[in-house]
């Protein structure tokens, strides 16, 4: 199994940041605790269809040096379609309808239903 990182090039909060991807999700977690990366930084479903993590350049030079596989933007990309989870569909909130209150004899349209 192997872990992956693209370029790190995407600015943010005065940092440079990349993805940290790997075959399978606990290749990732053992990877990236290696890293000192905190779990609550994981990105995955529901949130996101790709399990990852986001990293910034000093990181991703620390993962390098620990075996993590340079990536460019298609390896990266194609990484991603092989890792995702199928048939994926980000969670909307459930909107839940109370039952109305009929009264005994009247049809539910009646009720407003």
């Amino acid at each position: 199994m192997a872990v992956y990182v693209d370029a790190a090039i995407w600015k943010w909060v005065g940092h440079r940041w990349c993805h940290l991807l790997a075959d399978d999700t606990d290749e990732l977690h053992r990877f990236a605790a290696q890293l000192g990366l905190k779990r609550s930084s994981y990105q995955g479903p529901p949130k996101t269809s790709a399990p990852h993590y986001d990293i910034t350049g000093f990181e991703r030079d620390r993962a390098v040096r620990l075996g993590a596989i340079e990536c460019s933007r298609d390896e990266i990309v194609a990484v991603f379609r092989r890792v995702r989870v199928r048939n994926f569909k980000r969670r909307e909130p459930k909107v839940v309808q109370e039952p109305v209150e009929q009264e005994p004899g009247m049809s539910r349209w009646a009720a407003g239903s």
